[in-house]
C-alpha cells in the first residue's frame, strides 16, 4: 500500500476547514464581472424602432416586423439564438435602446419565453400608404436636424403632432379618407412619403 506524501495529506487536510473555490450558484446569486455580456434587453423610451439593431445582428436573430393594419412595428429578439456579441448596442442610433445587461442564468424550458421585443406606432403615407418609419424614429431625426427639420413638412407635421389646415366648420382637409389625387394644395399639409412629396411639389410649383 502506498501511503500518501505529507505534502497532500496537508493539502488534503487544509481543504476540509477551508472555503470552497466555485460559487454557490445557484442557491445565491452570482454577479459578473464588469463588461460582462448578458441578456439584451430593449428599453422602450428610448428605442426609436429604426431597426438598426436588426440590420447588424450577425446570427439574424432580431425580426423586424410592420403591420399596416394596426401601423404598427414590432422587434423581436430571440435570446435562444443571440449570440451575445453586443452589435445592437454598439449601433444603437440612441444609444440606450437595446443594451446588454449583466443576466446570464436564460435557461428555459419554453423557447417562446427566450424573447425581447418592443413595439412601436408607424407612420404610412397618406397618399399611397408605404410605410414612412416609425413616429418615434421620424420625431428622433427632427430633434437631431433641429431647425433644418422645417424645411420637411413631414418633419413638421410630425414633430408639432399633426398640425393640419381646417375648414370654417373645424373639420380637417380630407382627415378621415385617403387622398384620390394629389393634385390640390391641402395635400402640402399631409405626411407623405418622399416620392408623393416630390409628385406634390412639381404638381404645386408647375402644374404638372
Amino acid at each position: 500500500m502506498r501511503y500518501p506524501k505529507l505534502r497532500e495529506l496537508k493539502e488534503a487536510i487544509r481543504s476540509l476547514f477551508s472555503r470552497p473555490y466555485t460559487l454557490n450558484f445557484p442557491k445565491e446569486p452570482s454577479m459578473p464581472a464588469a463588461k460582462f455580456r448578458g441578456k439584451p434587453e430593449y428599453h422602450k423610451d428610448d428605442c426609436v424602432g429604426c431597426g438598426a439593431c436588426a440590420e447588424v445582428c450577425p446570427s439574424s436573430t432580431i425580426k423586424l416586423t410592420d403591420d399596416l393594419k394596426t401601423h404598427t412595428r414590432t422587434l423581436v429578439l430571440r435570446l435562444d439564438s443571440c449570440l451575445f456579441c453586443g452589435n445592437c448596442q454598439a449601433n444603437c442610433i440612441t444609444e440606450k435602446g437595446i443594451m446588454l445587461s449583466d443576466k446570464y442564468d436564460l435557461a428555459t424550458y419554453e423557447r417562446e419565453s427566450a424573447v425581447e421585443s418592443v413595439e412601436k406606432e408607424l407612420f404610412v403615407c397618406e397618399h399611397c400608404e408605404c410605410i414612412i418609419g416609425a413616429k418615434d424614429h421620424i420625431k428622433f431625426l427632427a430633434k437631431k436636424l433641429g431647425i433644418l427639420a422645417y424645411g420637411n413638412p413631414t418633419l413638421i407635421l410630425v414633430n408639432q403632432d399633426r398640425l393640419s389646415l381646417k375648414h370654417k366648420n373645424g373639420s380637417e382637409f380630407g382627415a378621415k379618407a385617403p387622398l384620390e389625387s394629389i393634385d390640390n394644395r391641402p395635400v402640402m399639409f399631409k405626411v407623405l412619403c418622399p416620392k408623393c412629396r416630390r409628385e406634390a411639389m412639381l404638381k404645386d410649383e408647375y402644374g404638372k
